[in-house]
């Protein structure tokens, strides 16, 4: 004879409910927008002067679980040159939330000089476009199970190059979810 208990019902039927809400649940893409750019220093490289910089980024976990993510660097790119990097060290972030982010940035002017009309025409426009590209590597924890992710980032900015203003910018992140 079988014996039937509501507890082991109840619990089994939260449990099912829980683990389907889990697996259909599909993540969204988090979002990032460059607040601004603020110079920090110069340092001298003769002939040239490099630009050290902070960029402020706002970034968005649309998700229902937290994330940790490890450190990387994000590439500057200016008339399809390397003009600098900044660093994204690692770090987590709750749940449906929003933080601010100061990634230490250095420009290189050498890089920067190889374009000089270009720059030039841009300063006297008062519109310089960069372009930015990272990948960011980490892991989503669901419970005790933790998702393996990564997410590419394509930044393309319009900025003042006089007072680095950010005057126009699009962002594109396509994240893949290892499922392992």
């Amino acid at each position: 004879m079988v014996h039937w208990s509501w507890t082991s019902a109840v619990i089994g039927a939260a449990t099912a409910a829980t683990t389907a809400a889990l697996i259909s649940a599909k993540p969204k893409d988090p979002t990032f927008h460059l607040v601004s750019i603020n110079i920090t220093s110069f340092k001298l490289s003769l002939p040239f002067i490099d630009a050290e910089v902070i960029l402020t980024v706002h970034v968005t976990n649309p998700n229902a679980v937290p994330i940790h993510y490890s450190s990387t660097e994000m590439s500057i790119f200016y008339a399809g040159s390397l003009l600098g990097s900044a660093r994204v060290s690692a770090g987590s972030q709750p749940p449906r939330s929003c933080q601010m982010l100061h990634l230490p940035a250095r420009l290189n002017s050498v890089e920067l000089a190889h374009h000089a009309v270009q720059f030039l025409a841009d300063v006297r426009r008062r519109e310089m476009v960069l372009d930015a590209t990272v990948d960011i590597e980490g892991v989503a924890r669901v419970v005790w199970w933790g998702h393996r992710f990564k997410v590419h980032v394509e930044s393309h900015v319009t900025v003042d190059p006089v007072f680095l203003d950010v005057i126009d910018q699009e962002n594109k992140s396509d994240m893949e979810l290892f499922v392992t």
